[in-house]
């Protein structure tokens, strides 16, 4: 058995943080790393920097100025393959099979814009409709698969900095824990976030550009989550959250995840 280190994280502009994503790179050294939000159409993407770092095989879904998600690898990876779960185009989904046969899954669910009513704010409901497409995905799924990504959705009450104050705030809201509990119910996903740090201890995993100190008021979500497979759940070894990475110079609102794989 060999053990595959991936990790997880929503860069917020893959060139515009390029320095810390090396940075990242060299003091972890994961096998696979898994980003969200590039913002950056393949073309202009910057593969020379993850070649030069060892990284050379690339499974790319961008998106020019939005979106965009990216799976750079030092093992091979197989049947490429992107769902549009938003059905309007968006980047936001690339897909790979792994060594040994796991299927690897990347998503960015949107964010679903302010105001948490799809009659009013179309975002919602397209949220909302991402997730019920993964759903529906879900249900299908016959194989072993890691799916990992910025889910947009912290669905338990210790995922919140004060889940009373942000009951009516988009991430946090009813109708969203809802939805994202019927796919993790449709295939029996396992939260390896959960698994490896039990509620109600402290996950944090994002927070906002809007706070002055982020560490001084830790008003912080668990947005970004790594979910297995019944079948696969009991391989992952290791897990961690890697939170110093928000305080680094020019730093992504998210903060990496990182999963280790018996395979």
């Amino acid at each position: 058995m060999t053990t595959l280190k991936i990790a997880s994280w929503n860069i917020n502009s893959v060139r515009a943080r390029a320095i810390i994503v090396e940075r990242f790179l060299c003091e972890e050294s994961p096998d696979v790393l898994c980003l969200q939000e590039t913002k950056a159409h393949n073309d202009v993407f910057p593969a020379d920097l993850f070649n030069r770092l060892g990284y050379t095989h690339h499974a790319l879904n961008g998106q020019r100025m939005h979106h965009g998600v990216a799976i750079l690898s030092r093992v091979p990876l197989q049947e490429h393959g992107a769902h549009d779960w938003q059905d309007n185009g968006e980047a936001r989904h690339i897909g790979v099979r792994l060594p040994g046969g796991v299927r690897l899954e990347n998503v960015y669910v949107p964010a679903g814009g302010d105001v948490p009513d799809r009659t009013v704010n179309p975002k919602f409901g397209q949220k909302l409709d991402f997730i019920g497409r993964m759903t529906r995905w879900s249900e299908g799924l016959r194989e072993p698969t890691l799916i990992v990504g910025d889910f947009n959705v912290a669905p338990l009450e210790c995922d919140v900095w004060s889940h009373k104050a942000l009951l009516d705030v988009v991430s946090h809201t009813p109708i969203e824990v809802e939805a994202l509990g019927a796919l993790q119910s449709a295939h029996g996903w396992v939260d390896l976030g959960r698994q490896f740090i039990p509620a109600p201890q402290r996950c944090f995993t994002w927070w906002s550009y809007r706070s002055p100190d982020w560490t001084r008021n830790d008003r912080g979500r668990r947005l970004d989550h790594m979910w297995a497979s019944p079948s696969l759940a009991p391989q992952a070894t290791a897990h961690a959250v890697h939170e110093p990475c928000r305080a680094w110079e020019k730093p992504s609102d998210h903060v990496p995840l990182v999963v280790e794989l018996s395979l």
